[in-house]
């Protein structure tokens, strides 16, 4: 045990890992009963975590649980995946551990949370990126790990192609003769966004190139992932002395914040400007925008079938699965409108 100030604080799987020798996954692996620790390691393990009064973390439910990781638990596409996690989990005897990690410090708490708690026996990634220490550090955790949407090399995944999602948002924006086309982009550098992202703007990139159309570097607008994004590239779009006829974005969120500030600024949509989305959310109907429907419930529901599958029953190939999407139009895309 460890003493903090007048009081004795417990002592936790990096003690242990301090005073055997090892580091915390090693700890967390031995603790989890697994044979990729040897004998000798486990006996230093078992003598420290004694000597330390050492206790695992007090086991939920049936004692099997499922770790869900998610940039922005709230907005659209992750709430979807994860209410469908859930759905799935349920019966299967597995509880659900939520962990937002749309910064550096969500990201290490989760590491650290699930390497301490030997229960955890996988874990779903939805739409989330991580850097080389972290995917390394994901991987020793010693238990699969399965994404949904996104990429995180090496790790089995069931998504779309989202290169191909923004070309097909891009090739109807020139289908209907618009040639100044903008994107309204995640921000490139926000890393746990980072592999849609660029996946996204070498979609539009490939279609821009394909039809012959230049892409405009003043055009290429990036904020945060949200409505409250959208807006602000909007905003950045209107000090411009020229506006292109035509933007896409890379969701629903941005696509609407967008969309709101330019008929707020007086810029008739569909007219002067036309604007696509992409993932067909629960307000784009209401809201009458054109977007790339993609299936989130499907993409979510394989991907923890196939977690159980590992988990219960032994499967280890990679899967890389693909759905499909398609073009949805609605009222915030029309022809090119000849400049005055």
């Amino acid at each position: 045990m460890r003493v903090a100030g007048d009081r004795v604080a417990a002592a936790t799987i990096r003690d242990v890992a301090r005073m055997a020798g090892v580091s915390a996954t090693t700890v967390s692996r031995a603790l989890r009963g697994m044979s990729n620790v040897a004998v000798e390691t486990r006996l230093r393990i078992d003598r420290a975590a004694a000597e330390l009064g050492y206790r695992p973390p007090r086991l939920t439910g049936t004692g099997r649980q499922v770790a869900v990781v998610a940039r922005y638990p709230t907005q659209w596409f992750f709430a979807e995946s994860i209410a469908t996690v859930e759905r799935t989990l349920r019966g299967s005897g597995h509880d659900l551990l939520l962990f937002g990690v749309g910064d550096a410090d969500g990201r290490r708490n989760m590491l650290d949370r699930i390497t301490e708690n030997p229960g955890v026996a996988g874990v779903v990634v939805v739409a989330t990126s991580f850097d080389e220490p972290e995917r390394e550090a994901l991987e020793a955790l010693g238990v699969p790990v399965v994404v949904v949407g996104g990429y995180v090399p090496g790790l089995p995944r069931v998504g779309i192609d989202d290169a191909n999602a923004a070309r097909i948002a891009t090739q109807h924006l020139l289908a209907l003769g618009h040639r100044d086309i903008g994107v309204v982009s995640f921000a490139p550098e926000d890393t746990v966004g980072h592999d849609t992202t660029s996946a996204r703007l070498r979609g539009f990139q490939q279609a821009m190139h394909a039809a012959g159309v230049p892409v405009q570097s003043r055009w290429v607008l990036s904020r945060e992932s949200t409505i409250r994004g959208g807006m602000l590239c909007a905003e950045d779009l209107l000090t411009q002395s020229q506006l292109p006829t035509g933007l896409v974005a890379m969701s629903d969120e941005m696509a609407l914040g967008a969309l709101w500030t330019l008929r707020r600024a007086g810029i008739v949509v569909p007219g002067a400007m036309s604007i696509v989305g992409v993932d067909d959310n629960h307000m784009a109907a209401g809201c009458d925008l054109t977007t790339i429907h993609q299936p989130v419930t499907e993409q979510a529901r394989g991907a923890a079938e196939h977690l159980l599958a590992i988990i219960d029953g032994g499967v280890r190939e990679v899967v890389d699965v693909d759905l499909p999407v398609r073009l949805v139009v609605r009222g915030s895309t029309g022809p090119v409108v000849p400049r005055p």
